[in-house]
Order: C-alpha cells, then structure tokens, then sequence
C-alpha cells in the first residue's frame, strides 16, 4: 500500500516518548487549530471590551481541547501512527473521545451567540444563521440519541472490520476524511450530553448519563475483541516495518487496551461533569425561588399556612 502521499518515512525509528515528539505537522489540522483558538480568542476579547464577562475554565477547557487535535495530528505522532496500530488507536481515541468533551466544556457555540452581532431587522447575518442551523430539521436529526449512538459504535465496527479503514489509510485524503469523522461523531455523540451549548435535542440529566452509558459497553467490546484475537485484523498493520521492532499481534493487542481503557476515562470525566452541571442548575432554581419569594412577600408560603390552616379549622 502507498503511503507516499503522507511525506513520510516508512522506516522509522522506534517510537518513545522520552527522546520527545518531533513536529510533523498535518497542515489542514495545524491551520484549524490555530484558526479556532484565535477566533475563539477573539470573540472573548470582543465579550470583554463591551463589559461581558466569560469563565476562565471555559477559555482553559478548549484550549487544551484544541492542543490535544495538535498533539495526535501534528506532531511526529501522526506518522507513527501510520504504521503502527497503537499509536494510531492514541489519535482516534483522543480525537473522538476526549478532544470533543473538551472542546464542549469550552462552550463555542454559546460563545458565538453572545460575540456575533445582532443583524439589522429585516436582514439575516452569521448569528442569526447560526440559529436557524441549531433550530433546523437536519441538527435534530444529527443530536438525536437514535442517530447518535448508532453511529458512535458503527464509526468503530464498521470501519476497522470491512476493507473501508484499508482504502481510507491509503491516501493523504482519506486519512484526512478518517480524522474528521471521528472528531465529528465525537462531538454529536457528547453535545446533547454536555448540555452547555444550546441545541435541539436536550435531555434531561438523568437521560444524559443512559445516553452516555448506552454505547460504552459497544465501545469497550470493541477494545476486548481486539485484545483477545488470535491474529491481526487490520491488513494495513500486519506487515510493521522490520525497523520498528514490533509484533503486529502484539501491537493490536495494546491497541484494543487503549480502546477498552478510553471507553472508561471519558465516561467518568463526562459523568462529573454531570453531576456539577446538575448541582450547579438546582443551586441556580433554588437561588430564583428565593428571589421570587422576595419580591412577593413569600406570598406561596403564606397561601399554604392558610391552607393548612383551613384543613385544621374544618377538621375541627
């Protein structure tokens, strides 16, 4: 298979991490990069400069979001992982699993919302197309839990066991298209979960963990199938270069570990995540019940005392 569209060597070295990552940059995820940290610093500035304030957390969450797609798809990583199912197995999960969580937890779109101008009535400009997208047929289809999670566990069986993740490892595009997609499923599957953007789709918490949890066990079986094969399953890592000293049995047997492991370590960040959002939203229902009670005078206490006081005098 022609690997030569990637402007790689096959015959690498050994890969640790203590002789450090070289920079081998993907330049369509570099540019990306780049772009969403600036125009996500930039709509903090403009939120600023008019007196709005946004969480630092937030700001932090997507930065390291963004440095993680960096980290796997722009560094000497991205073309270990061309030869080396392990490696490769790192950038899908990070790109599917923990750079979208984190790059929710940054809240993009809420930002969007609140820096684009309003447009002139009459006229639809960025923000207002932004809300007819997010409102749209087509997004409740996309964030739906019926679409999501099957195309969550088919992204994994339906890839590495046809002949589709062969074709797609063959050329720079399709390895391209590959990443994509992964971060893309990433982020449908835990948008509706997060809950911090607005959306279409917006369960309850309760219904968000069973979202959550619902494909998982998909996810972790897909790790246990590969660690327990007898043989290699994936025909373009069969043949490791001599220079790389590996076995591909063993490789594919490290890759499904770090499958299995990253079907866990997302579910309890998620989970916490979770669990604050929820505290966080009865902190603030509490906190508009007790200045409802202020400006009425307790008014609903007082009605329920003179109900039961009423209860008591009938029963007398």
């Amino acid at each position: 298979m022609d690997h030569s569209g990637h402007g790689m060597n096959m015959d690498l070295p050994p890969f640790t991490l203590g002789r450090g990552l070289q920079f081998s940059a993907d330049p369509f995820f570099l540019t990306g990069c780049v772009l969403a940290v600036a125009l996500y610093g930039y709509a903090v500035l403009r939120l600023r400069r008019r007196g709005d304030d946004w969480p630092v957390n937030r700001i932090v969450f997507f930065v390291i979001g963004v440095l993680s797609i960096a980290l796997v798809m722009c560094t000497k990583l991205n073309d270990y992982g061309m030869v080396m199912f392990s490696v490769h197995m790192v950038q899908h999960m990070v790109i599917s699993m923990l750079s979208p969580i984190l790059l929710l937890l940054g809240a993009p779109v809420t930002l969007a919302l609140r820096a684009l101008p309003v447009a002139v009535r009459g006229r639809k400009g960025p923000r207002e197309l932004l809300l007819m997208l997010l409102h749209s047929r087509y997004m409740k289809v996309i964030t739906h839990p019926v679409f999501t999670i099957p195309l969550f566990i088919a992204s994994l069986y339906g890839l590495y066991f046809t002949p589709l993740f062969d074709y797609l490892m063959g050329s720079t595009v399709g390895h391209l298209a590959m990443m994509l997609h992964f971060l893309g499923v990433g982020l449908v599957f835990f948008w509706p979960i997060m809950g911090i953007d607005p959306g279409p789709h917006r369960p309850g918490y309760l219904m968000r963990m069973l979202e959550l949890f619902a494909g998982m066990p998909f996810h972790a079986f897909f790790g246990i199938a590969l660690m327990m094969a007898s043989q290699p399953m994936v025909e373009v890592y069969k043949n490791p270069s001599a220079s790389l000293g590996i076995d591909a049995l063993a490789d594919q047997n490290a890759a499904g570990g770090i499958a299995w492991a990253f079907s866990e370590i997302p579910s309890v960040l998620v989970l916490l995540a979770l669990v604050f959002q929820w505290y966080r939203s009865d902190q603030r229902t509490a906190k508009r019940s007790d200045r409802a009670a202020d400006r009425d005078g307790d008014q609903e206490l007082h009605a329920y005392n003179a109900y039961l006081a009423s209860l008591q005098a009938r029963g007398r």
